[in-house]
């Protein structure tokens, strides 16, 4: 049975608080996806659950997105289109959209607890360390997506970095390898392959002086991290799949040149 009919089918209130206690209400109020009143459901709806889970992402992450959008002062058109380019890769419906588009303008208005929504994704993901590394680093592309770093931006960045369990240092490492997959991209575009070798080593948070060895395992590491299937597993929603495919495949792509690069293809 899928979740995101229940997301958008209707709600039994904000029975843990806030958003994600709405759209966990109409988790288990409505059954929108079979057209039908779920009256007989042997789905998992105790906390940690998988449905509960995807059900907390969705919302930390467009909610969110809209917190970041407006920290500087005001929403640029970067931030706007990165929001949609999320949408994109989740694939979603009108409704969906709508129901995103939501969220995004909850997280905009002073009334929007960034602690409280940090804190009840980081409860419902429980152990799952590697999802809640997906959902931090879709909020630092969208603080990246106008190519600066702001002070206030970097700031909450570290804060968001801190409510989820991840260090100042692990932070640090994760926007790194952020801009280096940025730099990535634009310079395959460009065909610069020089520039494409640098933000290969900055993906896999390695240094060109780095033996074969400790490039080798931080790659293991990363593709353990990002590997769609665990994730989806993990309770990423699955219209996500694409975003993690895309990740895992720049990383992989990234070793190989270096690979190429140092003869030991």
């Amino acid at each position: 049975m899928g979740w995101w009919g229940k997301v958008l089918g209707g709600g039994l209130g904000y029975a843990m608080g806030g958003y994600f206690g709405a759209l966990l209400g109409a988790v288990l109020g409505h059954q929108l996806d079979k057209g039908v009143a779920d009256t007989e459901s042997d789905e998992d709806y105790s906390p940690g659950s998988q449905v509960r889970v995807q059900t907390a992402f969705f919302t930390a992450t467009f909610s969110v997105l809209g917190h970041i959008a407006k920290v500087d002062g005001r929403v640029s058109e970067h931030e706007i289109e990165f929001a949609r380019e999320v949408m994109r890769h989740f694939a979603l419906s009108e409704a969906q959209k709508q129901a995103a588009i939501g969220l995004f303008n909850q997280g905009k208005s002073a009334e929007f607890s960034l602690q409280r929504a940090l804190s009840s994704l980081k409860q419902e993901c429980g152990r799952r360390r590697h999802l809640l590394q997906t959902f931090f680093e879709i909020q630092i592309q969208s603080v990246m997506a106008d190519g600066s770093l702001h002070p206030e931006e970097r700031a909450l960045l570290a804060r968001i970095g801190q409510t989820l369990g991840f260090s100042d240092a692990e932070t640090a490492a994760l926007i790194a390898q952020i801009v280096g997959a940025a730099h990535f991209h634009q310079a395959d575009v460009r065909q610069d392959e020089s520039a494409k070798l640098v933000a290969a080593y900055k993906v896999l948070g390695v240094q060109a002086i780095d033996d074969d060895e400790t490039i080798k395992r931080s790659y293991r590491k990363l593709m353990a991290q990002h590997h769609p299937d665990k994730l989806v597993a993990q309770g990423l929603p699955e219209e996500m799949m694409k975003e993690a495919t895309e990740r895992a495949q720049q990383i992989q792509q990234s070793y190989q040149l270096i690979r190429r690069q140092r003869g030991t293809e």
